[in-house]
């Protein structure tokens, strides 16, 4: 064998060892990418969650908002990537605790009984104004002493939060999506879809509230979203009995 044959023999060789070493090496980073995905979400492969759909507010039937399907349809995404399987319940028919399996829950407590539990049992610091009338402060959130007003089409609010009881280390999270509007559902889910890598970073298996802004929704749909703030510390703090002489003016979600 000339020198000429051996360079080629071994340039070969040095290919196929080095794209042997870059597979093996992507294939390692996104088992790893994807363990850390199923961790934040709580879906091994093969395991089961729930997506509890609300409906329509000032509705009696289930039906469901068309962005709330949209929410869904995001949602989906995320539990096919994890290897996961979803199972589709109405929000009046999820009668079971949390921690079992993961669960997605979307849509506010005017809309959807199991969001009012979470919020009571979980945040006991959020108070959502559910007035059936039309008035300026329908919709309206407080979280802890802050009050964030609906302004539809305008500056819509919602809380995207990651739940757990902290009773056990393999508990399963639940992900709310709080929204003044059914565009606003839809905006947390688009939003977690696309930061769920950094907020796996950041927070872990630890749970947490967001208060997300969605701007101008008249415009650019639920793509234009702001984090105002992280209010899980106020979110999940007992929040103070009103005094009769500052009647609220809004009520706890039930």
């Amino acid at each position: 064998m000339n020198d000429d044959v051996r360079n080629i023999v071994l340039g070969v060789l040095a290919a196929a060892v080095s794209g042997a070493l870059g597979w093996l090496a992507r294939t390692l980073l996104s088992h790893r990418r994807l363990g850390r995905k199923q961790a934040f979400f709580g879906l091994p492969d093969n395991s089961e969650c729930m997506l509890v759909v609300n409906r329509e507010a000032g509705g009696t039937d289930l039906a469901v908002m068309r962005h709330d399907v949209f929410a869904l349809l995001e949602l989906a995404a995320l539990i096919k990537d994890c290897h996961a399987n979803a199972r589709v319940v109405a929000h009046d028919a999820a009668q079971q605790g949390f921690g079992e399996r993961t669960e997605f829950c979307v849509g506010g407590p005017a809309s959807n009984r199991r969001t009012a539990a979470h919020l009571m049992s979980l945040l006991p610091g959020v108070r959502v104004n559910v007035d059936a009338e039309p008035g300026p402060e329908r919709g309206e959130f407080q979280v802890g002493g802050e009050r964030y007003r609906l302004e539809p089409g305008g500056n819509e609010y919602v809380l995207l939060a990651r739940l757990t009881a902290g009773r056990r280390r393999d508990e399963r999270p639940v992900f709310l999506f709080c929204g003044q509007r059914a565009i606003t559902n839809q905006a947390a889910t688009r939003y977690l879809a696309r930061n769920h890598e950094r907020l796996a970073r950041k927070y872990g298996r630890n749970s947490f509230v967001l208060l997300l802004k969605v701007i101008n929704s008249q415009a650019y749909g639920p793509d234009v979203v702001e984090l105002v703030a992280d209010v899980t510390r106020a979110a999940q703090a007992q929040a103070p009995a009103p005094t009769p002489e500052t009647p609220p003016t809004s009520h706890r979600a039930s």
